[in-house]
């Protein structure tokens, strides 16, 4: 497109998708009855009503192009699927092909389930799986090298009922925090309510490299980050890149990126420079979480697919770079009820507004129990290189109210009435030409991994290349406990305002220990967190086994969220993934060492060898080049060493039969011995004539993009 060329983003808006209003106009009234009817209140499409949708949408779609559909969905791979079918038929008598598609093809598809994870759930001869329609996101249509596919978001279960997917979790979650938050309203009069939706935006960061860079780098491409890597002589020290003047190239890019995006109907609001050099964000507007989970995939998908239009790379490695900045993916979480009531908004006065704080109570209780559940929520094998670091949050769990909120909780707990709320009064400019600003009641505290927003929750810890179902299923999940006990007790109560009143006292004088508005990155408040007893899981492979502690397998059994057996399942496909991802890392280190780095450094070394003797033959000093040939020789020796132990321990890993003892082993030995590797590796990158090192270097990747 070009510059003069002017975008109708309005038209263009949702135009790949089979919206509510492209329904209107294309069903019969009482069939787009019956669908707005199912979507609201839940229950089955009759088969005779699918049908008609089906023909619909098909029609749609080929109108737009489309020769396949499939139902889109979303293994415990953290990536999407799809198996393509098309809409042709046999031919009729006069050999005139038939385009069509059904309602059962519509609700139901059966895609073999044995080639998933799943834990143990599916046996490799049992492959029969069922995905199924979910009515409340609309089917879309993707454009690529195979034509325009029509996607239909699907739920993934195995042939004996077992959730083999994230949205299926995540649907029973978002149903189960709507039952629960329901009955918290009605006890505060809300009588016009029929469901609480919760409410997801997440930000996502990403960093994009030179496409002949990347191709050149073998770690980028099988482990999507730099397993070898010195420090650039510049980094993000100056604070240039934040927010700075967004580069031609890469405005190219985004510009194409909203562009597909919005076409997609995502949201895309919000693009920047991040922090780290050749880093980004992209910020949604929120939307029903289980649509936002759907639309961060084809966020992430898009993103990758329009960076190889622009000769780019698009990384989302939680640490691609080491000594800079990482990606996250900031989860902001909400609760709304359908008639417009914001259930984090604690208006002007919080300190009067009875059903905030019983809701915030309700939060804070549900963070402080299950904070080793969110905790997990957030873990995956790249956001170990991150959370902690002076990037991310720690890996405490802990959250930030702000003054203004933290002041009522106060005075909750110590007289237990809230008689003043902190206001935010007016920022003076001292500029005669700039207005004075109205102040929020509060600063925002960007060290916090769960920090109160103003009328949202921002769940901070997400890695960039991860679902956020898994942390929206969680948070769902805790919350509805937290309401339904809360809902238990103030239901049976004789005098409600009394009751409600000591019940927020209770929990939050109980739970308090879960606030901290201070500098989440310091090492006092690891001792402080000790001090505590908050939990402090380092690692994903410590995390797992959280999914199925007693208070985990209650939860979740509760609410109908996942059984026992698929909580199992799950921890099981954690430990195994963590020992593939780190096998591959050091199988790509070992390949990299021996065919590129150290061949290239021995014959740098021959070289220096060569010099010596002929600076020594001319009678010249030959100090300086002995040195250096010293030095190159002294930490080539160390590679090497470093090389063989890592051989032996991967060798060792690939002999446990257990799977969390493997998973294990790969984070106490393996990788050590892949950090061990690296440092002279990076050392010699230091030492070794650019010209002769084998790979781009930090610089090549990060500044010349």
């Amino acid at each position: 497109m070009k510059m003069s060329e002017v975008l109708n983003v309005e038209e263009i808006f949702a135009s790949k998708v089979f919206t509510l209003g492209k329904m209107k106009e294309r069903l019969p009234k009482n069939v787009y009855k019956e669908v707005k009817k199912v979507m609201d209140q839940g229950g089955e499409l009759s088969l005779a009503a699918a049908d008609v949708v089906a023909k619909a949408m098909k029609d749609w779609a080929v109108e737009h192009g489309a020769t396949h559909y499939t139902h889109w969905f979303q293994p415990l791979t953290g990536i999407t699927a799809e198996k393509h079918d098309s809409f042709v038929t046999h031919p009729d008598e006069e050999g005139k092909m038939i385009m069509e598609f059904s309602g059962k093809e519509l609700i139901k598809g059966e895609p073999d389930a044995s080639s998933f994870p799943s834990g143990g759930l599916r046996a490799t001869f049992e492959a029969r799986g069922y995905t199924a329609w979910d009515i409340t996101s609309p089917a879309f249509l993707k454009e690529d090298a195979t034509g325009v596919i029509l996607c239909i978001p699907t739920a993934f279960c195995s042939y004996t009922g077992e959730a083999l997917d994230k949205k299926t979790p995540l649907l029973r979650s978002m149903e189960a925090v709507s039952e629960q938050a329901l009955r918290i309203v009605r006890l505060f009069g809300n009588t016009e309510a029929t469901k609480v939706v919760a409410s997801v935006g997440p930000e996502q960061e990403y960093f994009l490299v030179d496409r002949e860079k990347y191709l050149q780098r073998e770690d980028l491409i099988f482990a999507g980050r730099t397993l070898f890597g010195a420090p650039a002589p510049k980094g993000q020290e100056l604070e240039d890149h934040y927010f700075g003047t967004i580069r031609e190239r890469i405005g190219a890019y985004m510009k194409d990126l909203n562009v597909e995006l919005w076409k997609l109907g995502v949201t895309a609001k919000t693009q920047h420079n991040e922090v780290a050099p050749a880093q980004h964000e992209l910020a949604p507007i929120y939307e029903t979480a289980n649509i936002a989970v759907d639309h961060n995939q084809l966020v992430m998908e898009t993103m990758k697919k329009v960076a190889g239009r622009h000769g780019l790379t698009c990384l989302l490695h939680e640490k691609p770079f080491a000594g800079v900045n990482g990606s996250g993916k900031h989860n902001n979480w909400s609760l709304g009820t359908d008639n417009g009531v914001n259930l984090l908004d604690p208006g002007d006065t919080p300190n009067e507004n009875v059903q905030f704080l019983l809701v915030l109570a309700c939060i804070i209780k549900a963070v402080d129990t299950h904070a080793d559940l969110l905790r997990q929520s957030a873990s995956d094998v790249g956001n170990d290189h991150r959370l902690g670091a002076n990037e991310a949050p720690p890996a405490i769990i802990s959250m930030f109210l702000g003054e203004q909120l933290e002041d009522v909780v106060k005075q909750l707990v110590e007289t237990g009435e809230a008689a003043h709320s902190i206001q935010g009064g007016k920022l003076l400019t001292g500029v005669s030409t700039l207005p004075d600003l109205d102040k929020d009641a509060t600063d925002r505290n960007r060290t916090s991994p769960f920090a109160f927003t103003g009328n949202k929750f921002e769940f901070r810890m997400v890695g960039s290349s991860d679902s956020i179902a898994s942390p929206n299923t969680v948070l769902n999940a805790i919350v509805a406990e937290a309401f339904c006990e809360a809902a238990d007790v103030l239901e049976k109560a004789d005098n409600f305002d009394a009751a409600v009143h000591d019940l927020i006292k209770e929990y939050l004088t109980k739970h308090q220990r879960i606030i901290f508005n201070g500098d989440g990155y310091s090492d006092e408040w690891v001792a402080e967190a000790e001090r505590r007893g908050l939990p402090n899981i380092k690692s994903m492979v410590e995390a797992s086994s959280t999914l199925t502690t007693d208070k985990a397998i209650k939860l979740f059994e509760k609410f109908g969220i996942f059984t026992e057996v698929e909580l199992k399942s799950r921890e099981e496909i954690l430990y195994e993934t963590y020992a593939k991802m780190i096998n591959i890392e050091a199988l790509t280190m070992l390949d990299m060492a021996k065919k590129q780095i150290l061949p290239a450094v021995i014959k740098y070394t021959k070289s220096l060898a060569d010099t010596v003797l002929a600076v020594k033959e001319a009678g010249a000093d030959a100090s300086v080049q002995t040195d250096l040939l010293n030095a190159v020789s002294v930490k080539l020796a160390e590679a090497k060493k470093a090389l063989l132990e890592l051989e032996k321990v991967e060798e060792q890993a690939g002999t446990i039969a257990d799977q969390k003892e493997q998973a294990f082993f790969y984070k106490d030995q393996v990788r050590t011995a892949m950090d061990a590797l690296r440092a002279p590796v990076d050392e010699l990158e230091m030492m070794v004539d650019k010209k002769v090192w084998p790979i781009p270097t930090y610089g090549d990747l990060i500044f010349e993009v």
